[in-house]
């Protein structure tokens, strides 16, 4: 199959590049320089250097391409969470404008099926569920979240606002594994290392995550599956005062402070306390069920 990888040096695309041309694919990746595209084609990969906001250029590759399917993975996330909140004006951008350039060149190309990178991490459930792919992203959360969980939304209507595409939402959980914020050496464990992060309250917020491997295998299988959403998530979703210590454990880390509620919003935020005492996990089901999808344990409850 002949697939057009869009955000193609991203934190998932080497991965995803990989398992792509392992199972014999055909792939273009889009990046926005040259060093970038240097290192898809030594993956294997075709590469293009075009910008998401160019949309006659954006069409141009992809007419070029002759793909039959495009994966959106366009994000814009710096190397630090903490500055997230310098990023997300142009991470939502590049998502929406860059994303429906490239949407509408996948309509106008006659591109079969999209794949769409979408959140398995601010979903809505009742307390105590897991939430499901009927379960809403919680556009009602705290301010930053809210925001997020609205842009998610937004992805996800404009991937099912075409009968001409099959549509595939790809709701990741956090990922972890190498070259992610979830990984020794990388951002969420300097902060651990540095204790930053403390458990919050009673710390029942619940997080789903995926290894990055595990989540390019499960984004592949849906070349061919049938079209819908999907919770690309482990086995493990875990409450904050579960995941945080046997993470700081697995990196070398002190074990994380306890704090109030009220100290950590005085100090980070709605949103901290958001993340640590009211994120819904997501149940993987369906993606087990359909593609036959064994993500591995959770690495550091092994540990």
């Amino acid at each position: 199959m002949r697939v057009f990888v869009a955000g193609a040096s991203g934190a998932i695309g080497e991965p995803l590049i990989a398992e792509l041309l392992e199972r014999g694919h055909s792939v273009v990746g889009m990046t926005t320089s040259e060093a970038r595209a240097k290192n898809l084609e030594g993956q294997g990969a075709e590469a293009v250097i075009v910008d998401a906001f160019d949309a006659p250029a954006v069409e141009a590759a992809l007419r070029r391409s002759k793909a039959e399917v495009v994966i959106d993975e366009l994000t814009s996330l710096p190397k630090a969470q903490s500055d997230m909140p310098k990023y997300a004006a142009g991470d939502r951008k590049l998502r929406i404008e860059g994303g429906g350039n490239l949407f509408r060149a996948a309509h106008a190309s006659g591109v079969r099926r999209y794949l769409q990178q979408s959140s398995g991490f601010f979903l809505k459930a009742a307390a105590g569920t897991l939430a499901d792919e009927s379960s809403p992203l919680d556009v009602n959360a705290s301010p930053s979240v809210a925001a997020s969980a609205r842009t998610y939304t937004e992805l996800e209507a404009r991937l099912f606002s075409s009968n001409a595409i099959e549509g595939v939402a790809l709701r990741y959980g956090f990922f972890y594994g190498p070259k992610t914020w979830y990984y020794p050496g990388e951002a969420a464990a300097n902060m651990v290392m540095r204790q930053q992060n403390a458990v919050v309250g009673k710390g029942e917020g619940v997080s789903s995550f995926v290894h990055i491997h595990d989540a390019a295998i499960a984004t592949v299988a849906l070349l061919a599956a049938q079209p819908g959403v999907y919770n690309l998530v482990d086995d493990d979703p875990s409450p904050q005062t579960v995941w945080l210590p046997a993470f700081a454990k697995f990196v070398g880390a002190p074990v994380p402070p306890h704090m109030s509620e009220a100290e950590v919003t005085a100090i980070a935020g709605e949103d901290a306390v958001y993340y640590a005492t009211k994120l819904s996990g997501a149940s993987n089901a369906k993606a087990k069920r359909i593609l036959g999808w064994k993500p591995r344990r959770l690495e550091w409850l092994e540990a």
